[in-house]
């Protein structure tokens, strides 16, 4: 047996072993107006690393990363 050399094997597109792509995240900044699928519209008021806290009126909420439900208005 030869020992494999350091190129990576190409695999077809259709292949159920192709590497998944990763979806970017997007980055919230404060006062940005956001829209989440759940609790509506609302307003950024604080940022973390892996995390935004957002004011729907009625109440805040720490939305975490990713973020599949909230988008940028």
């Amino acid at each position: 047996m030869t020992p494999r050399s350091g190129a990576q094997a190409r695999r077809l597109a259709s292949s159920p072993f192709a590497p998944k792509i990763e979806a970017e995240v997007e980055c919230f900044e404060i006062d940005d107006r956001v829209s989440h699928q759940t609790y509506g519209l609302g307003r950024v008021v604080g940022k973390e690393a892996a995390a935004v806290t957002v004011d729907f009126g009625n109440r805040r909420m720490r939305v975490v990363s990713p973020f599949h439900k909230l988008e940028r208005l």
